[in-house]
């Protein structure tokens, strides 16, 4: 198989079988259209947030429905669309185009990590993921998995965080980590030392990418994260809804000036209308992909 020039030998990691390298860099080249960066809609709040980001005064009407999320997918121009697998099961037959990228465990927020700290338990195994991929036919291209660093229920989540990379890499797909701290000894999540240190413990669970928090200190504190991170890419979580060009110009800071490897994007995407959410997408690729300016992506977002 040929690969494009952004897709190096190196960015195979050792526990992915030589039978099932060319699968893994053919998903990898997917999921970063060439580029080595990702871009990933995130769709994996129903369960996290339950109905409180489908629905309200800021949110379209068609956000009400779980289809809006996979429309939007087949008609944008993305990476690769996470959520659970059960969705995935429901909706991607009538959206084989889509990539999916399948969230292994979830919780809902009802619980506050204030009054307990989080655990988030896995859902399904690897070998349900892959049965569903082969016998459905269907362009799965790799798992995540949320954890929360400093709970006291850390170790639990970490064995099944590095248990899952593994197996996924053993199946040529790719691993994504959700990455937050949170527990009754953390004070501040969004501390850039903080976020470093949980980005380079993802690097040492394997994940090809983790999913952090931005730093509240600003885009360029989160070159120490990239950093720890090493050859594991450091993406971005979009946190709440912002207007559409406000949400383009910290992502092209965080690219830029933070050295970020993509973007993963859930509320400010799924919330808008269907044109809308599309042409934002489309913007975000084109600057996570292309490189282009944030001028380029401006122009994409209004359609000119």
């Amino acid at each position: 198989m040929s690969l494009p020039r952004a897709v190096l030998p190196r960015a195979v990691p050792a526990d992915v079988p030589e039978s099932e390298r060319a699968r893994f860099l053919a998903n990898l080249h997917r999921v970063t259209q060439g580029s080595g960066r990702l871009m990933l809609m995130a769709g994996d709040q129903k369960v996290e947030h339950l109905n409180d980001d489908f629905v309200g005064d800021h949110v379209a009407v068609d956000d009400a429905d779980p289809e809006h999320l996979f429309r939007i997918a087949s008609r944008a121009r993305i990476g690769a669309f996470a959520t659970q697998l059960g969705l995935i099961s429901r909706y991607a037959p009538d959206y084989r185009d889509v990539p999916y990228v399948v969230k292994l465990n979830a919780k809902t927020h009802l619980v506050p990590a204030r009054s307990a700290d989080p655990l988030s338990r896995q859902w399904h195994t690897i070998e349900q993921v892959v049965r569903l991929r082969d016998t459905a036919g269907l362009q799965i291209v790799g798992i995540g998995y949320t954890l929360y660093p400093g709970s006291a229920f850390e170790a639990e989540m970490l064995a099944e965080a590095a248990k899952a990379v593994f197996e996924a890499h053993q199946q040529g797909l790719l691993a994504i980590l959700w990455a937050y701290p949170r527990g009754q000894h953390i004070t501040d999540e969004h501390d850039a030392h903080l976020i470093a240190g949980v980005a380079g413990l993802a690097a040492c669970l394997g994940a090809d990418f983790v999913k952090v928090n931005a730093p509240s200190a600003g885009p360029q504190s989160l070159r120490e994260a990239v950093r720890a991170a090493g050859r594991t890419g450091v993406v971005c979580a979009g946190g709440g809804e912002r207007g559409a060009e406000a949400f383009l110009r910290g992502l092209h800071a965080q690219l830029t000036e933070g050295g970020a490897a993509g973007s993963a994007t859930g509320r400010n995407i799924h919330q808008r209308p269907l044109a809308e959410a599309v042409r934002l997408c489309n913007a975000i690729t084109a600057l996570d992909c292309d490189g282009a300016s944030l001028d380029d992506a401006l122009r994409i977002l209004h359609g000119s």
